[in-house]
C-alpha cells in the first residue's frame, strides 16, 4: 500500500502558521497584564483569526490514495471513490465531477489550490503557443502550467492507474461518491470565537 498524495498551499500554511504564532505572542501578554473586559474581547477576536487561519489555511488539502481522493475544503470534506470519478479538470481551482450515492452527477472546487483567472488565462495562451511551436524550447508538458492544472494533471494519473483498483461498481453504488459533509470541528473553531468576540465586545461597550 502506497503512502497518500497530498496538495496543498505552502503559502497559505505559511501564513496561517505566521498569524498562529502573531496570536500566541499577544495572547501571551493578554494573559499576562490584561484584567478587563477589553483584554478579554481581544482574546477572542485573536482566537477567531486563529480559527480562520486554521479553516482557511491549514485545513484545506487534497488527499489522494488507492481508494480514491478526498477534498478537505475550509467547513466541508467530499470523499469520492476512483469508479465514482468522471472527470477532473484545472480553471481557477482544482474540479472533480464525480457520481454520488443517488446517481447525481456532482462537481467540487479544491479549495486547496487556487489560480487567479489572470494566469489561468496566460497560462492557457502558453500553452497554446507551445503546442503551436512558438514554445519549442520548453517541453510542452511545462510550458506554462499553473499549481491547480499540474495537480489536475496528478489526479487524473492516479485516477488511471487506479481505475480498476475496484471493478464492478457503477453510480449510486458502493462505489459512489458522498456528497460534501459539515467539518463540524472546523465549524466550531470558527463559530464559538465569533460568538464569544460578539458577546464580549458588547460588553464591554455596554459597560
Amino acid at each position: 500500500m502506497t503512502a497518500p498524495q497530498r496538495f496543498r498551499s505552502t503559502p497559505a500554511r505559511v501564513g496561517a502558521w505566521l498569524w498562529m504564532a502573531f496570536a500566541a505572542l499577544n495572547l501571551l501578554d493578554i494573559v499576562l497584564r490584561g484584567r478587563d473586559l477589553a483584554s478579554a474581547a481581544t482574546a477572542a477576536v485573536l482566537l477567531l483569526g486563529c480559527g480562520i487561519a486554521y479553516v482557511v489555511g491549514l485545513r484545506p488539502v487534497i488527499v489522494a490514495d488507492e481508494r480514491g481522493v478526498t477534498v478537505r475544503n475550509p467547513l466541508r470534506d467530499t470523499r469520492m471513490p476512483w469508479p465514482a470519478i468522471t472527470k477532473i479538470e484545472a480553471t481557477t481551482a482544482v474540479a472533480i465531477t464525480f457520481a454520488d450515492g443517488g446517481g447525481a452527477e456532482r462537481t467540487v472546487r479544491a479549495w486547496a489550490l487556487q489560480t487567479s483567472p489572470r494566469a489561468q488565462a496566460k497560462a492557457e495562451r502558453a500553452a497554446r503557443r507551445a503546442q503551436s511551436g512558438g514554445g519549442a524550447d520548453r517541453p510542452p508538458d511545462a510550458a506554462g502550467r499553473t499549481p491547480t492544472m499540474f495537480v489536475a494533471q496528478q489526479l487524473n494519473e492516479l485516477r488511471t492507474r487506479h481505475r480498476g483498483t475496484r471493478t464492478g461498481e457503477r453510480a449510486g453504488g458502493p462505489g459512489a461518491g458522498d456528497a460534501a459533509g459539515w467539518a463540524w470541528p472546523a465549524v466550531a473553531s470558527v463559530a464559538v470565537p465569533a460568538a464569544a468576540s460578539a458577546a464580549l465586545i458588547l460588553a464591554a461597550w455596554l459597560s
